[in-house]
């Protein structure tokens, strides 16, 4: 099987033939046919995550995808051949880079008729970002204020539909080339990040999504209202998420430690800061799937590349630029 691997951090991808994947019980193997590119890809292949996400290397890389369902493991009863599917795998189970994958069923759902594979292959790590952190971590309740950095990137841009339809204010960074695009999504409020500090021009936030951190994230603390929160999905890591994929003591003193000036700030201001490494969830991205097939979320891509380019695609994810999603089509 023809897949993209690192054999070693910071060394660019490269193709190679891989064995075919090991389909468990509870598995279904799937056709890629369309994967789409995240900064986690290039953070990983750069190294960036080896002391909390513990990969065995050669690595094929790739954390969402659509494509069509070839078998099914002999407990499985939601799927079946020929179904037209999408998922993000789970994080120990990553590799979509490849011409097949074998997924948890508990991953898995059907992909939204209404789109194409290249669109399905763009959604499932954003727009459960964007569920996670605006549903099951922000409560986004109708009325109330969010601030949503990046709005035109791959994340940005899912959440501020997603906050537009749960009756969020949004406002949100982006460069000025991008306001009337990001206003079309539904934000209310467009600061060019290039020319205008957003800590001048919004107070009295309930929730802010940052996808930057550093100065970024501790200037966001700032703009939140009494009590407000802000969700991180570029860092620092804390001591929940250590808890949660289970680091040893040490890692977790660590993990502490990083995030305890950030955490310490947003004590002292009455507000929180919680750290999201968004999780596979296949009963999520049907609710997702319901909103697609409405009309309430559409995918952006902003540039597809074949699978012989997912070096160059990963070249990309490097320089940022690309509007929405970039997305490699595997087979089709």
């Amino acid at each position: 099987m023809r897949a993209f691997v690192i054999t070693k951090y910071k060394e660019p991808v490269q193709e190679a033939d891989v064995p075919e994947p090991v389909v468990g019980e509870r598995d279904v193997l799937v056709r890629v046919d369309a994967a789409g590119l995240n900064p986690l890809d290039e953070g990983i292949r750069a190294g960036a995550f080896k002391q909390i996400l513990r990969y065995r290397l050669p690595l094929i890389l790739g954390n969402d995808l659509a494509g069509t369902v070839i078998r099914v493991g002999g407990k499985v009863r939601g799927f079946k051949p020929g179904d037209e599917v999408y998922a993000r795998p789970d994080k120990n189970r990553i590799g979509t880079f490849a011409e097949r994958i074998a997924v948890a069923e508990a991953d898995l759902a059907l992909k939204p008729a209404s789109i194409s594979m290249e669109e399905a292959g763009s959604l499932p790590l954003v727009a459960l970002t964007a569920w996670q952190a605006l549903v099951e971590r922000g409560n986004l309740q109708p009325g109330q204020k969010v601030l949503i950095h990046a709005g035109a990137g791959g994340v940005g841009s899912i959440a501020i539909q997603l906050a537009k339809h749960l009756g969020g204010t949004v406002a949100t960074t982006a460069s000025d080339s991008s306001a009337d695009f990001v206003r079309e999504l539904g934000a209310d409020t467009v600061i060019d990040y290039r020319t205008q500090d957003f800590e001048q021009l919004v107070d009295g936030y309930d929730l802010v999504l940052d996808s930057i951190g550093g100065e970024n994230l501790e200037k966001s603390l700032r703009v939140l209202k009494p009590g407000g929160k802000a969700i991180g999905i570029a860092g620092p890591p804390d001591p929940d998420f250590a808890r949660e994929i289970g680091l040893n003591p040490l890692l977790r003193l660590a993990i502490t430690g990083l995030s305890s000036k950030i955490r310490t700030q947003a004590r002292k201001l009455g507000v929180s800061y919680e750290f999201l490494f968004m999780r596979a969830s296949g009963d999520q991205l049907r609710q997702i799937t319901t909103l697609v097939d409405q009309g309430v979320l559409r995918p952006v891509v902003g540039k597809v590349f074949d699978f012989a380019q997912t070096p160059q695609a990963m070249q990309s994810l490097a320089k940022g630029g690309i509007r929405g999603k970039g997305v490699v089509t595997v087979t089709g």
